[in-house]
């Protein structure tokens, strides 16, 4: 049996689509086709069940798909390091990422990556959903928060900082209340800006700088949403107060346009420290892409010191 077959049919179950696969193969639909009716031929079994737009992989190809992906993803680190790629990275590079984040601080990263390593391919992925970096074939995924699965090796972008903040114009029209505003409680009292994920609506953390444990605050507000872009730019015309990271509101922190409340507390949407993350399965571990990129990153992003921190966003 040839690589090639095995290859469309990755692409084929990964795509949901013949079509979509020949597009990504860069080969007719007529050949995509051919190659897993070949396939499925020689191995006895129908790999997909097949509708009018889309196909969908059957138990059997669900359990061949794993496997083969398994042993392609060894096979190509496998060439990688006899070909010598650890001096000159090339190759694809799967990235995954939350939204927001990726829009804001990885385009520009995978640009200026991409000049210093012109060899290396990325698809780059946005989604808020919960991502399996196994499960997904990714090399990278970018995950906020936290995470428990010890299979995975991961690196440290920066720790979160949050921040309440809201604009100046917002305000102005509470000057009287927030005059004395010296405790998360007494956001009670104002229209608070909150994000509602999977989970329902997220509740708002503080804790008093040098304080071990942190306080739970069930602010309230006339607009919540599942977007967090929309909930800034709602705070912008100022309609309320938000809490969110810092990486996400830095900017509008720097011209003025949000102003930080609070700013003896720290705080959180868990009972916990968060911290920002690139998961990667074990066996990524060995190849020369990931790891030029990972370094790339923390070189990028200033290790633990991010710039959305303390300095500007860094230009090409």
């Amino acid at each position: 049996m040839s690589i090639k077959p095995l290859r469309v049919f990755l692409s084929v179950a990964k795509t949901g689509s013949f079509v979509a696969a020949a597009r990504e193969l860069e080969l007719p639909p007529s050949s995509v086709s051919r190659y897993i009716s070949s396939l499925e031929e020689e191995l006895g079994q129908r790999l997909f069940y097949r509708h009018t737009r889309a196909v969908k992989l059957t138990e059997v190809g669900d359990y061949y798909f794993a496997e083969v992906r398994e042993a392609l993803t060894s096979l190509d680190l496998a060439t990688e390091q006899v070909k010598g790629s650890l001096l000159t990275p090339q190759g694809n590079l799967n990235i995954n990422a939350p939204v927001s984040f990726g829009r804001l601080h990885l385009s520009q990263l995978i640009c200026q990556f991409q000049q210093r390593y012109p060899d290396i391919n990325v698809e780059l992925m946005l989604t808020d959903a919960y991502v399996d970096p196994v499960a997904n074939g990714s090399d990278i995924v970018i995950r906020i928060g936290g995470f428990e699965d010890s299979s995975l090796n991961y690196q440290t972008i920066a720790d979160e900082q949050f921040v309440l903040c809201a604009a100046p114009s917002y305000l102005e029209t509470i000057k009287e209340h927030t005059k004395n505003l010296s405790q998360p409680k007494q956001l009670l009292d104002f229209n608070c800006l909150v994000y509602k994920g999977n989970n329902g609506r997220r509740n708002w953390f503080f804790r008093q700088e040098g304080k071990p444990a942190f306080e739970c605050i069930e602010v309230t507000g006339n607009l919540c949403s599942n977007n967090a872009d929309i909930l800034v730019q709602a705070a912008l015309a100022g309609q309320g107060i938000i809490l969110f990271p810092r990486w996400l509101v830095f900017q509008y922190l720097a011209t003025g346009e949000l102003v930080t409340l609070l700013e003896s507390w720290e705080g959180s949407e868990r009972d916990t420290p968060q911290s920002i993350y690139a998961l990667y399965p074990g066996n990524r571990m060995k190849s020369s892409k990931v790891l030029y990129f990972l370094e790339f990153m923390s070189e990028f992003f200033g290790h633990s010191d991010p710039y959305w921190g303390k300095r500007p966003q860094p230009t090409t």
